[in-house]
C-alpha cells in the first residue's frame, strides 16, 4: 500500500511540474512583443553607440582593405627625442654608473660602452633609453 501512495505522489509532482512548465511557456509567449529576428537586431552608429535604427545608406563610405590596420599601428621612423640629465655617479674601475633624468628625476643605468664621448660625474648629458635585461638603460650618452 505504501508503494501506491508514493507512486501517486510522484505522479502528482510530475503533473505539477509539467503544468508549471506550460504556464511559464504561455507567459513567455504572451509577454513577447512579436518576437522574431527583426526585434533582436541592433546597429552601431558612427559614434560607436548601439541603436535600433539601421544606418543611413547615403552616409556610407568606401574603405580600402589595405587601409585597415589590425593590432599595433605602423610606427613612423621618427628618431626619439633625446632626454637630458646629469651623470650622477660613475665607477671608472667597473665601467658603469647612473644618470638622473632632469624631467622625471628617474635614475637610469649607463655602461661605458653606451657613451659616445668622455663624460665626468656632474656633467649634463643627453641620452636615449633602451630596455635592458634589468630595466631601462641610458644609451648614446654625450655631453649636452
Amino acid at each position: 500500500m505504501a508503494d501506491s501512495f508514493n507512486k501517486r505522489e510522484q505522479e502528482k509532482r510530475r503533473q505539477q511540474k509539467q503544468e508549471e512548465k506550460e504556464r511559464r511557456k504561455a507567459e513567455r509567449k504572451a509577454n513577447s512583443a512579436g518576437g522574431g529576428l527583426d526585434n533582436m537586431i541592433a546597429y552601431v552608429d558612427e559614434f560607436g553607440r548601439i541603436t535600433d535604427t539601421p544606418p543611413d545608406p547615403t552616409k556610407r563610405q568606401e574603405i580600402k582593405a589595405e587601409d585597415i590596420e589590425l593590432g599595433v599601428p605602423r610606427r613612423e621612423d621618427v628618431p626619439p627625442e633625446p632626454l637630458k640629465g646629469r651623470l650622477d655617479r660613475f665607477d671608472e674601475g667597473r665601467g658603469f654608473g647612473f644618470i638622473q633624468d632632469n624631467g622625471s628625476r628617474e635614475r637610469y643605468f649607463v655602461h661605458i660602452s653606451a657613451m659616445l664621448e668622455e663624460v665626468r660625474v656632474g656633467d649634463t648629458v643627453t641620452f636615449e633609453l633602451e630596455r635592458g635585461p634589468r630595466g631601462m638603460n641610458a644609451v648614446r650618452v654625450k655631453k649636452a
